[in-house]
C-alpha cells in the first residue's frame, strides 16, 4: 500500500482511535500524514533533465564526474545537489559503490539468484526497474517489466511519484501474459514492499534482488532505458504526462514487434518470446 493510500485511511476526527494509533495500525510514519510535496522549480527540473542526459550518455559516471561536466558547461550545482538528483531519479552509476536506491529498513531483502545462471528460454527470468523521464513541463517515472531472454517488454506504467501502486499494476498486467520462474529487481522500497512481493510469492515465483551497488545485475533493463530515451523521449520531447503515455504506447509496440536486436540475431523480441514471426500490420 502506498503512502498516499495509507493517508486516505486515517480519520482525523476519529474519537475511538488517536492519530498516533491509527498511523501505527496502517504502518504510516506520523510525519508523512501531514506532509505535502513541494513542486520542483523550473530551474530544478532543468537541472534534473541535464543530469539525466549526462548519465544516459555516460552510465559509468558517478556524482563527481557529472558535477564536473555541469561545471564545465557553466551550470551551478554542487556534488550534494547532483547526488540528491540521482537519488530522486533512481540513477546508479555502473561501478561498485554504495547503493543510491531507496531501500526500506523494514522490508525483507531477497538474495540475488542469477549470478552464473544460464538464461535459455522465455519466462525463465523477468526483471523490472524504474527510470526518470523528462517532460517539457516536469517529469514522470517509468516502470517496465522485461523478459531477460527475449527482451520482450511485458508491461509498463508511468507515474508522477515512485510509489508501489504503479509498480504493482505493471506486475499484475504482466502476470496476465505468463509466469516467470524467477523475478529480479533492485532493492528499492517499491519492489521490497509486501504489496509487491506478496503477489510473486502467491504465484510461487522465486524472488531475486540485485546486490547493493551492482547495476550490472539488472543490465537488460538499463539497456532498455537507454533505448527508450534515445529513440523516443529525447526525440519527441513530450510536454505533459498524457503525451508521454500515448507516445510510449506506440514506442513499446515498435520495440516489441519491429525493433531488430543484434543480440537476438536480428529478430524482434516478439519473435523470440513467442517463437513466431510478428504479423504484418
Amino acid at each position: 500500500m502506498s503512502v498516499k493510500e495509507k493517508r486516505g485511511l486515517i480519520e482525523l476526527d476519529n474519537k475511538g482511535l488517536s492519530i498516533r494509533r491509527q498511523c501505527e495500525l496502517v504502518g504510516l510514519n506520523r510525519s508523512n500524514l501531514y506532509y505535502e510535496p513541494v513542486a520542483a522549480t523550473d530551474e530544478t527540473i532543468r537541472f534534473m533533465h541535464r543530469v539525466d542526459e549526462i548519465f544516459t550518455e555516460y552510465p559509468f559516471y558517478g556524482s563527481r564526474r557529472i558535477q564536473e561536466t555541469l561545471r564545465r558547461e557553466g551550470i551551478c550545482g554542487g556534488r550534494e545537489r547532483v547526488q540528491w538528483c540521482m537519488r530522486e531519479m533512481g540513477l546508479r552509476a555502473i561501478y561498485p559503490k554504495g547503493s543510491l536506491s531507496k531501500r526500506h529498513p523494514g522490508h525483507k531483502i531477497y538474495p540475488y539468484l542469477l549470478r552464473g545462471r544460464e538464461i535459455t528460454h522465455p519466462n525463465q527470468v523477468w526483471a523490472t526497474d524504474i527510470t526518470y523521464l523528462r517532460l517539457r513541463r516536469g517529469f514522470v517515472y517509468l516502470v517496465a517489466i522485461i523478459d531477460w531472454y527475449s527482451r520482450y517488454v511485458l508491461s509498463w506504467r508511468i507515474s508522477n511519484a515512485m510509489e508501489v501502486s504503479f509498480c504493482r499494476e505493471a506486475l499484475e498486467e504482466a502476470l496476465e501474459k505468463g509466469c516467470p520462474e524467477i523475478f529480479n529487481s533492485d532493492q528499492g522500497s517499491q519492489f521490497t514492499s509486501e504489496d509487491f512481493t506478496g503477489i510473486l510469492l502467491s504465484k510461487e515465483i522465486a524472488i531475486s534482488m540485485d546486490g547493493r551497488g551492482r547495476a550490472f545485475d539488472n543490465i537488460f533493463t538499463e539497456r532498455l532505458w537507454r533505448s527508450v530515451k534515445y529513440e523516443d523521449v529525447y526525440i519527441k520531447d513530450y510536454e505533459i504526462c498524457r503525451d508521454a503515455r500515448e507516445g510510449l504506447a506506440e514506442y513499446f509496440l515498435f520495440y516489441n514487434n519491429r525493433r531488430y536486436h543484434q543480440s537476438l540475431k536480428y529478430k524482434t523480441p516478439y519473435e523470440v518470446h513467442f517463437g513466431i514471426p510478428c504479423k504484418k500490420e
